[in-house]
């Protein structure tokens, strides 16, 4: 799965979190990286969603 920067980025803001706030909820630096920057596996891009408290669907491309 792909994640979206943009959708990404609204919805950390809706979240009013920092990178920092999702690495410190659970996701590593290095994952949190490849999130942005590629492929990843579906259950990774679900954990996100729920730290940012969205639905996958909407950070997803």
């Amino acid at each position: 799965m792909k994640v979206s920067k943009k959708k990404y980025e609204l919805a950390k803001a809706r979240a009013c979190m920092s990178s920092t706030d999702i690495i410190k909820a659970g996701i590593s630096k290095g994952t949190l990286a490849n999130i942005l920057n590629g492929e990843v596996l579906p259950q990774t891009v679900g954990k996100l969603a729920k730290i940012l408290g969205v639905d996958v669907t909407e950070i997803i491309e």
